[in-house]
Order: structure tokens, then C-alpha cells, then sequence
């Protein structure tokens, strides 16, 4: 337990100096991004190495995943709409988050999102936080429940209210399929990178 609570302070402090106003201007957003979920997959690893057994790639797990991407991409299109009518600073807080992409290259940062940071993300969250959980406190409901709010809080730094409930709807999404679905981490794990793709370059919300 005490390697995965070191884990996760270690990402509540990387995501904080990340996305923070008084410390993202000093950073290198992309890069840190990368760097940082590829370390905490690294500990994913060497800590619980069994997500691993979980990673099962077939066609139907390649088309599932790309159905969940879509799909979620829809329920941000719908949420964003619906929040921008509701709030008067949900449309500017989410185009900061848009504006961290200026200045890079849209194939360099498709790349990163495609093969890197979503796979990553994924180890880490899914297959390394909420299966230790459940495991731990053997309840599956309980571990998913605290997973999904981990993975939102850790964007409480940037205090930016829309990312923070982006990250909550969806670490629900993907939570609540790898609760469920454990052997369909290979789709999770597609659909999180296609998303993230979709939704920053290619089709932005």
C-alpha cells in the first residue's frame, strides 16, 4: 500500500506543476505529460506487473475501442454545449486548455497522445491504482468509486473546473468498463489514446 500511496502523491505533484497557473508557464507541457505518465507506468510495472495478463488485442477489442472513443467524444460534444449555456466561464476555461497546444506540432502531439500518454495513463489508473484497490480492499464497486476520484482530483491544480470535470466524466467511463470489462483493457486502453487524439487534434470540441 505504501508504494501505491507514493505513486499517487508522486502524480498529484507532477499533474499540479502541469497544469497549475503559477507553474505551467515555467514547464514544457507536452513533454512533461509524457515523461511523467511514462513514469508512473514504469512503477505500474515494476510494483503490479499483472495489468500485463490483462492486455488481450483482437479485432473485436480494436473495433470496441474505437466505438468507446466515439462515443465518449459524443458525450464531451453534448457536455460542452450544454455547460457553455449553463456557465458563462465554461467556454473560455475550456479553450486554455486548448491553448496548450499552440506552438506544437499537431502530428508530433497525435503521436505522443496515440502511442505514449494514453497507453500510459491507462497502465497507470486502470490497470495499476483501481485493481490494487479493489484487490485491497476486495471490493471491485469501492475501488473503482476511489480510482475515478483520484483521477479527477489530481487535476484540482490546474484550477480549471471544466478539465477537472472532463477528468472525472471521463475516468467514470473508463473506470466503470475496466470494472466490468477487466478483459477488455486492450479496448480501454485504445479508446483513451483515440480520444485523446480526437479530441485535441483532429476533431476539438
Amino acid at each position: 500500500m505504501k508504494r501505491l500511496v507514493f505513486t499517487i502523491i508522486l502524480a498529484a505533484v507532477l499533474w499540479t506543476v502541469m497544469f497549475s497557473p503559477w507553474t505551467a508557464p515555467a514547464v514544457n507541457f507536452w513533454w512533461m505529460m509524457t515523461g511523467s505518465a511514462l513514469t508512473l507506468s514504469v512503477f505500474a510495472t515494476l510494483f503490479s506487473p499483472g495489468w500485463w495478463r490483462e492486455v488481450k488485442w483482437s479485432t473485436s477489442n480494436v473495433l470496441l475501442g474505437v466505438g468507446i472513443a466515439v462515443a465518449l467524444w459524443m458525450i464531451f460534444w453534448v457536455g460542452d454545449k450544454v455547460s457553455a449555456w449553463m456557465f458563462d466561464f465554461a467556454r473560455p476555461q475550456v479553450d486554455s486548455i486548448y491553448g496548450m497546444k499552440e506552438g506544437e506540432s499537431p502530428w508530433l502531439l497525435a503521436a505522443l497522445m496515440l502511442v505514449l500518454i494514453g497507453p500510459a495513463e491507462e497502465i497507470f489508473w486502470r490497470g495499476y491504482v483501481q485493481r490494487t484497490l479493489s484487490e485491497r480492499w476486495k471490493n471491485p464497486d469501492t475501488g473503482f468509486a476511489a480510482a475515478t476520484a483520484l483521477y479527477a482530483l489530481v487535476h484540482a491544480g490546474s484550477c480549471n473546473f471544466m478539465l477537472i470535470m472532463a477528468a472525472l466524466v471521463a475516468g467514470v467511463v473508463w473506470g466503470a468498463l475496466y470494472r466490468f470489462f477487466p478483459n477488455r483493457f486492450a479496448a480501454i486502453i485504445l479508446s483513451h489514446s483515440l480520444w485523446d487524439v480526437a479530441v485535441f487534434i483532429f476533431f476539438p470540441i
